[in-house]
């Protein structure tokens, strides 16, 4: 198999036109070229205001291979595909006596829960939220009529926190064993669509992701796992330095030398679990900010010129960062092309945002994360668990600025950047539900962030022509951009000081996103799998 990069075809080509610009960049006979797929799709925004092509990557079978190779030697743009199968690790050949447990549904949960399965080891997921179409269900209950269910909602419950995102399907981590398309092939096979394996930023859409999370956990039950919503883990069993198994909220124990820890970024009550009963955690940085929401088409023409609306294009992104003055950097976070801002608190009395999308992408806004870099040592000192109390603290006084009915503080841009209080909107409508209390947001975030952010806009303005637009709108706050806590594991992937344990994914510190998280949760399961096999001796 050939890998060839770099060939560059019109937006508006045909669906044909690949086979011949394949035939004639390798300099070969039509019948000479046996199959080809395409790897990967993109195109440079930078083109914007002359000819905008799509940039493929293709992989394809040709006859004799070697000669072909010989022939473009030269050629940097051709050479061997790569082999990105997935290899398992084993399998067992009977089932064990012992049964591996995942802790927690989400993206890392889903995929170490389904590689166990895969491996023949009958994992027990346990989730403390409900399934996916309740949960929706119950989220929709807050956007709508103010009303929190604090085990269902959108941090908690089956597929995570992800699951009311943009979906997005890209990391920038290393991945040298390709567990990346392993992710994206499992979601293919549960119903998302074909595109994601090439388009350059793969994202699927709250509603879609809904339906391909289901059809994974049918899919883990069919392989002999076993998957139990509304079972909060309360208690850990331990023996000697040793994990033994779990306790659940209702008394019951399940026992388990092997247990995969893969929380959410806000599970603060077993972050306090585990620091009681000694688990190691240390406190990590994070971020936090506002969401900010524009039009979306002043993105669209400002990031493709005279390609903005066209359709194979889609809603256009971006991704900023500023180093302000005072030493901090500010940087757009989860951007969501045609989206909305979401309420995404999972405690009452408290007001956190987010960002989602649809598949489509067509909603009226666009709206991102503009976010300020915090860390343990400037500004959280005071043990593992400093950030998850600023992080309360922040949420509960922006319930109190949003008028204490989940409404969320807000203001326009241009008030923000003079410092004086917005009364009335203007050209834009913010999406957030169940609604936006207009006012000063400089209350609700630390004055260093503050000065940053302000300085950042008119920055972020010179690089996107309207960013600073002043009728944008500003919502506070945005405070779980990632785990304030790490759980740290070894090289072996287990807890630094509690054997057994392997903590996984966004809530134990090790992943940000759908897919770092899913990638993580391959390893970690890969881990525990070996050593269930005794692959490891």
């Amino acid at each position: 198999m050939l890998r060839l990069t770099e060939l560059k075809l019109p937006l508006d080509h045909a669906d044909d036109a690949l086979r011949p610009a394949i035939v004639q960049r390798l300099g070969i006979a039509d019948n000479d070229l046996l199959t080809f797929s395409v790897f990967k799709r993109s195109y440079d925004a930078r083109k914007k205001y002359g000819d905008m092509p799509f940039i493929y990557t293709i992989d394809c079978e040709v006859k004799d291979e070697a000669a072909l190779l010989a022939r473009l030697s030269d050629d940097k743009h051709v050479g061997p595909a790569p082999d990105i199968t997935y290899k398992p690790v084993g399998k067992a050949e009977t089932p064990l006596d012992e049964r591996p447990i995942v802790v927690g549904f989400g993206p890392c949960g889903i995929f170490a829960a389904l590689i166990l399965a895969q491996a023949g080891l009958r994992p027990i997921v346990l989730e403390r939220g409900k399934e996916v179409r309740q949960r929706t269900k119950d989220t929709w209950g807050l956007w709508r009529k103010n009303v929190l269910d604090p085990e269902s909602n959108v941090q908690f419950g089956e597929g995570g926190a992800g699951t009311f995102s943009d979906g997005k399907l890209y990391s920038q981590i290393k991945d040298p064993h390709h567990h990346g398309r392993k992710v994206l092939q499992e979601f293919v096979k549960a119903g998302a669509p074909d595109e994601i394996l090439y388009v350059s930023k793969p994202h699927i859409g709250t509603f879609r992701l809904t339906g391909v999370v289901a059809t994974m956990r049918e899919e883990i039950k069919a392989l002999g796992g076993e998957v139990r919503f509304q079972e909060r883990v309360s208690d850990l069993l331990i023996e000697d330095g040793q994990l033994t198994g779990v306790v659940l909220e209702n008394g019951e124990q399940l026992l388990s030398r092997h247990v995969v820890l893969a929380l959410g970024h806000s599970s603060r009550d077993t972050f306090r679990m585990l620091h009681a009963r000694g688990v190691y955690l240390e406190a990590k940085p994070f971020s936090v900010g506002f969401r900010i929401e524009h039009p979306q088409s002043l993105i669209d023409r400002a990031r493709l010129g005279k390609y903005a609306d066209h359709p194979k294009l889609g809603a256009a992104d971006y991704k900023l960062v500023h180093h302000a003055s005072n030493g901090r950097s500010v940087y757009s976070f989860c951007m969501c092309p045609g989206g909305t801002v979401v309420a995404a608190t999972s405690e009452p009395e408290r007001v956190v945002t987010n960002g989602m999308s649809q598949y489509s992408r067509n909603e009226r806004n666009a709206n991102a994360g503009i976010v300020v870099g915090i860390t343990p040592e400037q500004d959280y000192p005071g043990g593992p668990l400093a950030g998850v109390e600023l992080q309360e603290r922040l949420e509960s006084h922006a319930y109190v600025l949003g008028g204490r009915n989940y409404e969320a503080p807000g203001q326009l841009v241009g008030d923000f950047i003079k410092g004086k209080p917005s009364t009335a909107l203007g050209e834009v409508q913010p999406s957030y539900k169940p609604g936006v209390k207009l006012g000063d947001l400089a209350p609700s975030l630390p004055d260093f962030a503050i000065e940053a952010i302000r300085e950042a806009l008119p920055a972020f303005g010179k690089q996107i022509k309207g960013f600073d637009l002043a009728d944008a709108v500003l919502t506070g706050i945005e405070t779980r951009t990632s785990s304030p806590v790490r759980i740290t594991r070894g090289d072996d992937l287990q807890s630094l000081n509690l054997k057994g344990l392997y903590p996984a994914g966004e809530g134990a510190g090790y992943a940000g996103g759908i897919l770092s998280a899913g990638v993580d949760g391959i390893r970690v399961a890969e881990a525990v799998a070996k050593d269930m096999l005794g692959l490891n001796r």
